[in-house]
């Protein structure tokens, strides 16, 4: 979402890199290109305002003239200001004292509410937490079904007595499911109301009628980060009216210009507890200013990244793995399985968005199609035991069958296994320490992650042709240098599949 405005702050940043002093016009000019960055990315007037006056008042003082390197000072302190308009630090969900904590969403329609009340039952359940959901949108056509969907697929149960289209009173509903929950013994309880359109008394009527029944420890405004200005103006006729405790942002992974995200705490004063990324119920995560902060410029998000590897990879297993990378046993199996796991940790975009310097390539990583990994994964499962454990078995008719079994190509199946090899060098090489590691991770999935080879320099496409005197062997070698030279273009997946 917020790849313009990363892109446009990058370029800004640039043009003070290698001077030694900055003058005040240096300053006011990168100040008056974050501006126009800011208010083009559709943040409120009012927090650039407040936001550029700050970056220029420490800019100008002694923390920047007297540093070593003032332009990397100015992007601290634009770091450090852009963290405040996002919150500051981050803050955690309030739990009751006394059990059931109640927690209300309220939210316009379409903002992806009752699929958030399905995710964060979901986060809840893996925090030991027993929740329940509470159906209480009953104006919405099929809300109480779908969110009865959502409580099956994450096995929370769901309180709906009211069939819901219109019928039924959700402030009775809410009231008899906090009953119920402390008869039960729930720790949580997940009240998920209707949503309008737009703005309107009703509407807010019925929140605060909601809230005053259930007497909410949380009262969660879910916003849809794509709604830009349109967002700030809820969020705040929401405050104003009911009350919001916390704010969730939704489809942080659209194309939108992102602005609502750097404006809505600054503007309703209420903190962002939570952020969605994507469509499946594992998309979603608590919401850390200062991370979001060093994605926008382009820092990564390397914690974040620790945090997901450590919640997916057995440490024993790890372990395992770097031996059998160290001693060049590593296998396509073994490939296999870390590319699962890989998945585990959410979409191969968002993981190489958490690294650093992943915006110069911005195209590279819009480019790349998910697909591909599908593509991969049915490869290796068309290979036999023999074949995932000893690649140099597969000679032309076994890759031949292979490309068939897949419902690939057998150039497909060359470059998988050429883009395995240079992954396995790679891989080789980050265990021996001539990479950083990250811990909690291992060398499989960083590879995976990082490209799996995929750097390979343009220069190895000008490889010229075998000069054998053998026919056959000449064909086949200048055949191999062919489909190695593909795996070189295209979106430079790590997997090697150029569709």
């Amino acid at each position: 979402m917020f790849g313009n405005l990363s892109e446009r702050l990058s370029d800004t940043f640039k043009n003070l890199r290698g001077k030694g002093r900055l003058s005040a016009a240096d300053i006011d000019g990168t100040l008056r290109d974050i501006r126009r960055a800011l208010l083009e990315a559709d943040v409120a007037l009012e927090v650039v305002k407040n936001f550029t006056a700050k970056v220029r008042e420490r800019a100008l003082g002694d923390e920047v003239s007297k540093a070593l390197n003032p332009a990397q000072q100015v992007v601290q302190i634009v770091n450090e200001e852009l963290t405040a308009i996002l919150g500051g630090e981050a803050r955690k969900l309030s739990f009751a004292k006394n059990p059931p904590t109640v927690i209300m969403l309220a939210g316009l329609q379409g903002s992806g509410k009752t699929t958030l009340a399905g995710k964060l039952a979901k986060w809840l359940k893996e925090q030991n937490q027993t929740p329940l959901l509470v159906a209480a949108d009953l104006q919405r056509p099929n809300a109480v079904t779908q969110l009865q969907v959502l409580g099956e697929q994450v096995g929370v149960p769901v309180f709906a007595p009211e069939v819901g289209n219109g019928v039924g009173n959700p402030v009775k509903v809410a009231k008899e499911a906090i009953a119920f929950a402390k008869k039960s013994q729930y720790s949580v309880v997940i009240v998920d109301t209707a949503g309008r359109l737009g703005v309107d008394e009703e509407m807010m009527q019925q929140a605060r009628d909601i809230r005053d029944e259930v007497s909410p420890d949380e009262i969660l405004f879910v916003v849809d980060s794509m709604l830009g200005q349109d967002a700030v103006n809820v969020a705040k006729a929401f405050n104003d009216g009911v009350g919001v405790s916390g704010i969730v942002l939704t489809k942080l992974d659209g194309d939108a210009r992102g602005g609502a995200a750097l404006s809505v705490a600054s503007i309703t004063g209420a903190p962002i507890l939570f952020s969605s990324t994507g469509e499946s119920l594992d998309a979603f995560e608590p919401f850390y200013p200062d991370r979001m902060a060093s994605r926008i410029l382009d820092m990564g998000d390397v914690i974040s990244l620790i945090e997901r590897a450590q919640a997916t990879f057995d440490e024993e297993e790890s372990k395992k793995l770097a031996e059998k990378i160290s001693s060049e046993t590593f296998t396509l199996q073994d490939f296999l399985e870390q590319m699962q796991q890989l998945r585990k940790m959410g979409s191969m975009k968002s993981i190489m968005g958490m690294l650093p310097g992943m915006g110069k390539m911005k195209q590279n990583l819009e480019d790349f199609d998910e697909k591909e990994i599908d593509r991969t994964e049915a490869i290796i499962r068309s290979m036999t035991p023999i074949e995932r454990n000893q690649p140099k078995v597969l000679n032309g008719s076994r890759r031949m069958r292979i490309a068939k079994g897949s419902g690939t190509s057998v150039t497909e199946v060359n470059q998988l296994v050429n883009r395995f090899e240079q992954a396995a060098k790679m891989m080789k090489t980050m265990s021996k320490g001539a990479m950083p590691n990250i811990p909690g991770t291992n060398p499989a999935m960083m590879a995976g992650a990082m490209g799996g080879g995929s750097s390979a320099k343009k220069k190895d496409n000008k490889k010229k042709g075998s000069k054998s005197g053998n026919p056959a062997k000449r064909a086949a070698e200048n055949s191999g240098l062919s489909y190695g030279s593909e795996t070189t273009s295209g979106s430079g997946s790590s997997f090697g599949l150029g569709r």
